[in-house]
């Protein structure tokens, strides 16, 4: 009998094996590769949780026909609080709500943000990213893959052996990159914070650990970070041309906001006012940047060899609308095919991971999502996707709107 039922479980187990080898037919009328190649038609061939091929449309039969669709690889945010959220008395703080209650929140709002298209994120700031990690890692939660900073380094009276051995401990507690502030927030002027050798022993190591380090930076922290040979510098307001220059001669990712995150603190103004830096004089100064963060990104798109990439600075308020701030990148001059291509194989080189995420080719992992339009023709498609897939497995799949 035992070895009837171990025969019969082999068979069943060999069958399961079968059944998950079985490749996935995706029909793509439109296809972006992720790195910047439009292609008509095409079969993408997924097997497992990778990309085997991709073709010609054939005369197989799709396993889910995206003909009328356009195709992408899965949106990539590399500047995002995931765990931020308005609490049950509905605002950004809220000292009665319980772990599970923001456990809760976290989960939805990772939730909303993988049916928005984003299948990777970069969370920084927050302990509590880590256990969101690990839940979404696990297959229990479904979520956009989270790379976390774990939380930020802010406090300018520490030596430079005390910032390493910060470096260091996070790096030992699973921190995926180092989150550095060499300027205060853009609420308090943005005045810089961290000198040279501060940044240097972050930043210098961030690389010795193996880390990438990312820069909030306003005025000449922007050129100090870059000259510290951190890895990315986020905002940026104040910046120069000779200061955005010298990001792309030494090769360093840049991740200015254009509007989403503003639009969305002033949209929200009341949920925030009071609380800590969230002040009127704080508001109005936010109010003031938004002409500046355009001209900024302008400046930014002329700069030759300037490695932008898409982040959002999204928060509580922010989360599934990701998206928004593709609109007003492109509203403000930035071609709809660059943008897309800041979202997916930029962005993925930027964290690294360019062979595994970013594209729609053999061996990358198939984070694929599908929109109801043409953002390279109208960029509000990104308003509206139907199809979410990622690491192979289905988490949207809808008709066209």
């Amino acid at each position: 009998m035992k070895i009837l039922i171990l025969a019969v479980l082999s068979i069943l187990c060999a069958a399961l094996a079968h059944a998950q080898e079985v490749p996935v037919i995706i029909h793509a009328g439109t296809m972006l590769n992720g790195k910047g190649h439009a292609s008509q038609s095409v079969d993408i061939i997924v097997q497992g949780d990778k990309i085997l091929r991709v073709e010609p449309h054939g005369k197989r039969t799709a396993t889910y026909d995206l003909s009328h669709l356009t195709v992408l690889p899965g949106w990539i945010d590399v500047h995002d609080h995931v765990t931020w959220h308005f609490g049950p008395n509905g605002r950004a703080e809220d000292k009665s709500e319980t772990p599970s209650q923001a456990a809760l929140a976290a989960a939805s709002n990772a939730w909303v943000t993988l049916r928005a298209g984003f299948t990777t994120i970069q969370s920084l700031g927050s302990h509590e990213d880590k256990d969101l990690r690990t839940a979404i890692n696990s297959g229990g939660l479904p979520g956009p893959r989270v790379l976390t900073s774990l939380e930020q380094i802010t406090d300018s009276k520490l030596t430079p052996e005390q910032l390493r051995e910060t470096v260091r401990r996070l790096k030992a507690q699973g921190a995926d990159v180092i989150k550095i502030f060499a300027s205060k927030s853009i609420r308090e002027g943005g005045v810089r914070t961290f000198d040279d050798e501060q940044l240097r022993a972050v930043c210098g190591e961030a690389t010795a650990q193996g880390l990438r380090s990312l820069v909030h930076a306003y005025r000449t922290a922007v050129r100090a970070a870059a000259d510290a040979g951190c890895t990315e510098v986020e905002h940026g307001e104040f910046a120069t041309p000779d200061d955005l220059r010298d990001l792309a001669a030494r090769g360093t990712f840049f991740d200015p906001q254009v509007g989403l995150v503003i639009h969305n603190y002033l949209d929200n103004k009341a949920k925030f006012l009071g609380i800590g830096n969230y002040t009127e004089d704080g508001f109005t100064k936010m109010q003031e940047v938004l002409p500046l963060m355009q001209e900024l990104f302008k400046s930014a798109l002329a700069t030759k060899d300037l490695k932008i990439v898409f982040g959002t600075d999204a928060v509580a308020g922010a989360h599934g609308r990701n998206a928004e701030e593709f609109i007003d990148r492109v509203n403000a001059g930035q071609d709809p095919m660059d943008a897309m291509v800041s979202a997916n194989y930029r962005a993925a080189e930027s964290l690294r991971m360019e062979n595994e995420i970013g594209s729609i080719a053999p061996g990358i992992q198939a984070d694929i999502i599908a929109l109801d339009g043409d953002p390279l023709k109208d960029i509000t498609a990104v308003r509206r996707v139907v199809f979410v897939m990622k690491g192979g497995r289905i988490y949207r799949n809808e008709g066209p709107l």
